[in-house]
């Protein structure tokens, strides 16, 4: 059976009044399924709320418009209210309670990628609301609630029967909801003294590290430093556990690209055996991915909003249109690592000349003429001249 990699967008799942949230249908896009990957996006209107919700997936947030406000809560910790925007990528643990609000005039909206090898459904995300007509409070019997709460009956009734949403609502305008911190984003936590002896010039490092733990809750990929950067060609920030720590408890890596206009992507693929799911924020271009027997599996143009997945170690490349081409993936491993097929970080620098005489039943002229291309460009490669 033949696998459809064609690249797919999303439906709306529910919404109304204050947003919607829309998801990609794994009967669509079988490789969600195939893979144990999710994907959704929240869009919030001027003073849409979501409600308190937790998932039964690890996710991976990325911010792709607007400005708002989120509320995470990591199992067995306080609150944390931070300020996201537009680039904003967050890792959201198993457990983790969020909320999303947004009080400005542009849509807020995010997207959600994950992994769905203990999900109640493989290839979606099922979201469990602490509030709502569908929350998890209302499907307990009255009984159940006083005990629990330590209320009275009728006050019971109006704590879980008085929010007649489900999922997304509109707050009124003048409702003040909590204000975002510098330092809940940031993610400083003091911890112990060690009582262990410290040579005086190693104190004040040794004070840093053992007092003070940065462990920031979101990474702006558009403004953090860049992993790769190729002029007229591309450039790439990666989260993973250093400069993200989060995403180690989540166990997905992932990427920020952004390919300038008509350059290319180097064919390469994941060598830890991760799957990769790609989400086309701007712009547009061609992709191309060969799997099993040199098999081309796929060719076509993705464009903005595009959601398609390259298999565990099948090649991939893309070369943008004029106006460029930028993605967002998620890597099935924390710390990912690739292979590249062309350039000078290539496999094909590394192996010795005679070895692709031999490979490619080839001239040792030709053969010099291969290796002599392509010494100088890594990953991306500018446009011919």
């Amino acid at each position: 059976m033949e696998l459809d990699l064609s690249p797919k967008l999303p439906k709306q799942v529910y919404g109304g009044n204050g947003g919607s949230y829309l998801a990609w249908d794994p009967s669509e896009l079988p490789m969600l399924k195939a893979g144990n990957i999710a994907a959704g996006k929240l869009a919030l209107e001027k003073n849409g709320f979501a409600l308190p919700r937790y998932s039964d997936s690890a996710k991976v947030a990325y911010v792709l418009q607007g400005c708002g406000t989120a509320g995470i809560v990591l199992p067995e910790k306080e609150e944390k209210v931070i300020a996201i925007k537009k680039g904003d990528a967050m890792a959201l643990p198993f457990g983790t309670v969020t909320w999303w609000y947004n009080k400005e005039d542009t849509d807020l909206v995010v997207l959600f990628l994950g992994e769905t090898s203990k999900s109640h459904k493989c290839g979606e995300f099922t979201d469990f609301f602490l509030t709502g007509l569908n929350s998890v409070f209302s499907g307990f019997s009255t009984e159940f609630l006083c005990r629990a709460s330590d209320l009275k009956e009728a006050d019971v009734k109006t704590l879980v029967g008085s929010q007649k949403g489900t999922g997304i609502v509109k707050l009124d305008p003048s409702f003040q909801m909590p204000e975002p911190t510098k330092e809940h984003r940031e993610g400083r936590y003091r911890l112990p003294t060690l009582d262990i002896p410290i040579y005086p010039f190693m104190r004040c490092l040794m004070l840093d590290a053992m007092c003070e733990f940065r462990s920031g809750m979101a990474l702006n990929c558009l403004e953090a430093p860049l992993d790769v950067n190729i002029p007229s060609g591309g450039r790439v920030v990666v989260l993973n556990t250093k400069n993200l720590p989060l995403v180690g408890e989540v166990g997905l890596g992932a990427d920020l690209v952004r390919l300038d206009g008509s350059a290319m992507c180097s064919p390469g693929f994941s060598c830890d055996s991760a799957l990769q799911v790609t989400y086309v924020v701007r712009g547009s271009g061609r992709a191309q991915v060969v799997g099993i027997d040199g098999k081309r599996v796929l060719e076509v143009t993705v464009k903005a909003g595009n959601l398609f997945i390259v298999p565990r170690f099948f090649v991939v490349s893309k070369i943008a249109d004029p106006e460029g081409l930028e993605w967002f993936s998620i890597i099935s491993t924390p710390n990912p690592i690739f292979t590249n097929l062309a350039g000078k970080t290539s496999v094909w620098k590394a192996l010795s000349p005679q070895v692709l005489q031999a490979a490619f039943n080839i001239s040792p002229e030709a053969e010099k003429l291969f290796r002599s291309k392509r010494n100088s460009d890594a990953v991306f490669f500018p446009p011919p001249n």
